[in-house]
């Protein structure tokens, strides 16, 4: 799949800090090293939705208006020695009013579809391990 830059064309209705709990975004870093690129999956719960996940960005697109951007995770502030247990920072950069009522609904469906990705693959390869609470 060629690197989707959509959202780095599209005007931004909104502009804002964010953050990824680090179990998420390691997780994701862990699916796509393993697929050797970009991920695109159908969102379960948001109907004509799609996630894609790459690298340097993470982006929600309305396949059914040709992949325009309604949301995107980008500019992920990782340092190596606190990358494990720590929030990762971000920018999110919204292409809607209402795009900010998506952004918990789509990060609780990637959980699903990355337990389910992770699952499929051989089991014997390792799981991600959660640190305990209060760890940092």
């Amino acid at each position: 799949m060629p690197p989707y830059t959509r959202h780095e064309e599209v005007p931004v209705f909104e502009h804002r800090p964010g953050g990824l709990d680090a179990n998420r975004f390691n997780r994701v870093c862990l699916a796509l090293k393993r697929a050797g690129g970009a991920l695109r999956f159908e969102l379960p719960t948001l109907r004509h939705l799609d996630l894609i996940l790459q690298e340097d960005a993470w982006i929600v697109v309305d396949r059914d208006l040709n992949d325009v951007p309604l949301v995107a995770w980008t500019a992920f502030e990782v340092d190596a020695e606190q990358r494990l247990h720590r929030p990762v920072a971000c920018r999110l950069r919204l292409f809607h009013a209402q795009a900010g009522l998506l952004l918990n609904r789509v990060l609780d469906d990637l959980a699903g579809l990355l337990d389910q990705r992770l699952a499929d693959e051989d089991p014997e390869r390792g799981r991600v391990l959660r640190f305990p609470e209060g760890h940092e």
